[in-house]
C-alpha cells in the first residue's frame, strides 16, 4: 500500500496469500481400489469361515472406503477456484470431510462393539487359517495405503485422517491374525469377540482426536497447530504499531489458514514492502497463507474497535 494512500485515507488494507495444496488424487484412488476389493474378500471369508473379527474388520474398512471417498472429492474440491458466490472456493469442503469421516468411524464403533457384546456371551467356532490368511493380506494393503498418504499427514487434517485409518487398519489386522494364531492352538472362542471389542476401542480412540480436531475447524477455532497469543505479540512488536484489535485466525481449509487484523500504526507511513513483510513472516513462522491487515492512524473518533470479550 503506497504511502500516499495511507496519508490520504483514514484506513489502509492489505492483502497477500500463498496457494497450491499438495493433490493425493493418484493414492486416493489406488487406496479406495484396493479397500473395496479387500472388503469384499473379507466379508465373504467373514461368512465363511464365521469369524466376527473379521466381519467387524470388513464393516470398519467399508467405512474407510467411505472416508476415502469424502476425503478424495474434498481434495479435489479444494483445489477449485473461487467464485463470486464461493469466494473462497470449495476450500472448507475438506473440513466437512474430514469431520463426516469421524462421524463415519464412530457408527462404525458402536456397531462392532455391539455385535461383539452379544458373541461373547455366545462364542462361535471360526477358521483360524483363513482368517490368518485374509487378515494377513489387510495388513499388506493398508500398510500399503498408509504409506501412500505418508507424506501429507504432518500438513493436511484431511490426509492425516485417512493415513490414521489405514495405519490402524494395518495395526488391527495384525491383531486379528494374533488371535486367530492363538485361537488355533488354544482354542479360546472367546478370543474372536474380544479382539472385535479391542478393534472398536482402537478406533474409538483414534477417531476422538479427529472429531474433536474437526469440530474446532468447522466452528471457525484458531487451528491446534497455531498459538494466538505468539501471533499478537508479533504483530504487536511490528515497528510503529501501538495497538492490535480484531484478530482473526481460522481456517479455510485442512491446509490452509487465514488471518484478518486491524493494525493501528498513529504515523500512516505505510507501503506495499511492509505488506509483503509481514504476510511472508506469518506465512513462514506460523503457517497462514492468507492475511489481510487494515491499517489506522488510531483515530478515537471513529472507533472500528470491536469490543473486548468478542475479539483478541
Amino acid at each position: 500500500m503506497h504511502d500516499k494512500t495511507a496519508q490520504d485515507h483514514p484506513h489502509a488494507h492489505g492483502h497477500a496469500h500463498s496457494h497450491g495444496p499438495q493433490s493425493f488424487n493418484r493414492a486416493f484412488a489406488i487406496g479406495v481400489t484396493l479397500n473395496l476389493g479387500f472388503v469384499l474378500l473379507e466379508a465373504l471369508f467373514g461368512v465363511l469361515s464365521n469369524s466376527l473379527a473379521l466381519l467387524a474388520d470388513a464393516g470398519h474398512n467399508l467405512s474407510d472406503v467411505l472416508g476415502l471417498l469424502l476425503a478424495w472429492g474434498a481434495n479435489v474440491l479444494v483445489q477449485k477456484r473461487p467464485t463470486r458466490r464461493h469466494t473462497y472456493g470449495l476450500r472448507r469442503s475438506s473440513v466437512m470431510a474430514a469431520l463426516f469421516n469421524a462421524l463415519f468411524l464412530l457408527i462404525a464403533v458402536a456397531a462392532i462393539a455391539w455385535e461383539a457384546l452379544l458373541r461373547l456371551s455366545d462364542p462361535q467356532p471360526i477358521a483360524s487359517v483363513t482368517v490368518i490368511v485374509v487378515a494377513g493380506i489387510g495388513i499388506l494393503i493398508n500398510a500399503y495405503t498408509a504409506w501412500l498418504f505418508m507424506s501429507g499427514k504432518d500438513h493436511d487434517m484431511n490426509i492425516r485422517g485417512a493415513y490414521l485409518h489405514m495405519a490402524a487398519d494395518a495395526a488391527i489386522s495384525f491383531g486379528v491374525v494374533l488371535a486367530a494364531i492363538a485361537m488355533l492352538f488354544t482354542g479360546w472362542l472367546w478370543l474372536d469377540p474380544l479382539v472385535s471389542i479391542l478393534i472398536a476401542i482402537i478406533i474409538a480412540f483414534g477417531t476422538w482426536g479427529l472429531m474433536r480436531e474437526s469440530v474446532n475447524l468447522s466452528l471457525d477455532a484458531v487451528p491446534a497447530h497455531i498459538q494466538p497469543d505468539q501471533v499478537l505479540a508479533y504483530l504487536q512488536s511490528l515497528p510503529g504499531i501501538s495497538e492490535v484489535h480484531d484478530l482473526h485466525i481460522w481456517a479455510m481449509s485442512t491446509t490452509e489458514v487465514a488471518l484478518t487484523a486491524h493494525l493501528v500504526k498513529p504515523d500512516g507511513n505505510l507501503d506495499d514492502e511492509l505488506l509483503t513483510e509481514i504476510a511472508e513472516e506469518l506465512h513462514e513462522h506460523f503457517a497462514i497463507q492468507h492475511s489481510t491487515l487494515q491499517f489506522e492512524r488510531g483515530n478515537h473518533c471513529v472507533p472500528c474497535r470491536q469490543a473486548p470479550d468478542e475479539v483478541l
